[in-house]
């Protein structure tokens, strides 16, 4: 059997650094640009232009354009992932903290668990799942209670997060997971680079048509926006998007799914610190309760090796 070539640890290192902290750093910045730019639109930026790019990209390499029933599954799967999770979760980001934000959506996890349980039967109902899975709706239960009693320890302080907000979060994290369902059984193309821009664009188009129709271009004047909300959206594009996903595209080729995974319980840690340090965003025992019940969900759910190998998610795409 071929040795597989050495490589230097460094790259291994600061691959994961990427999609732990740029990924993680990402709810933050999201959380700057809708303060000036309208939430559906600023989105549709982000994605036509990074999907642009990562397409155009694998254009040059020559890579294989989707075919007729490829560009179906496409549409189908930006629509759920871009419009409806990425489209919900810039708009829950006017109301409810980026920290926050990203431990709502450190869910999808428990969501897929349930699809791979009911749907693509890939897992079954053990008594560890059962555990994660009201570890996980527990810590949602906390961030959105209005109130909780601890006995001697008196009431859980801090206000709950905005419920339209957390019911939005919830819907993006559900079609998330569906998405991820219908990913390994669409046909689509064999190059995830393709893949991935041609979903980001797809998504960037449909998100363009859902801020036209919600009248989001009137009145918006890009020069009125700060410089400040500009960067957030060149970092997005070009770090978040294109530097993150290259990284995660290496990493799937060079360790194992596992661990490249645990970026799910490392991102919402590091948004709930920079949101802290650098949006003013509260750090209360609410918020630290409610992330460490979904935190230990996203640990053993991740951790738990399916009944059968499935093909990777293809339908994988930056926070």
């Amino acid at each position: 059997m071929k040795a597989e070539p050495h490589r230097p640890r460094w790259k291994t290192l600061l691959a994961f650094g990427i999609i732990y902290f740029v990924w993680g750093s990402t709810f933050y910045a999201i959380r700057v640009g809708v303060s000036e730019i309208p939430p559906f639109l600023f989105a549709a930026i982000r994605f036509l232009a990074a999907g642009s790019l990562v397409g155009g990209w694998a254009l040059v390499r020559k890579e294989k354009s989707p075919n007729g029933r490829q560009w179906a599954s496409v549409l189908v799967l930006a629509f759920l992932i871009f419009v409806v999770d990425y489209g919900l979760l810039f708009w829950a980001e006017q109301f409810v903290p980026s920290g926050i934000a990203a431990v709502m959506l450190a869910t999808i996890p428990a969501f897929m668990a349930l699809s791979e349980i009911v749907v693509l039967r890939t897992q079954k109902l053990t008594a560890r799942l059962t555990l994660a899975l009201l570890s996980g709706f527990a810590g949602v239960a906390v961030l959105m209670s209005r109130s909780i009693d601890l006995g001697s320890l008196g009431k859980l302080g801090g206000a709950p997060i905005d419920t339209a907000g957390a019911v939005g979060l919830i819907i993006g994290a559900l079609s998330w997971s569906v998405a991820s369902a219908l990913a390994r059984k669409l046909p689509l193309p064999s190059s995830k680079v393709m893949s991935s821009g041609a979903q980001m664009f797809a998504g960037g188009a449909m998100l363009a048509l859902v801020a036209a129709a919600r009248g989001e271009f009137r009145g918006f004047h890009p020069l009125d926006v700060s410089n400040a909300a500009w960067i957030a959206s060149l970092y997005l594009i070009f770090a978040g998007s294109i530097v993150g996903f290259t990284a995660y595209v290496w990493l799937l080729h060079h360790e194992s799914p596992t661990k490249v995974g645990t970026y799910a319980y490392v991102n919402p840690v590091v948004a709930v610190i920079l949101g802290f340090f650098f949006g003013g965003e509260p750090l209360g025992a609410r918020t630290l309760l409610g992330g460490l019940f979904v935190l230990a969900s996203v640990v053993t759910i991740t951790t738990t090796k399916p009944k059968k190998r499935v093909p990777l998610l293809q339908a994988e795409d930056p926070p």
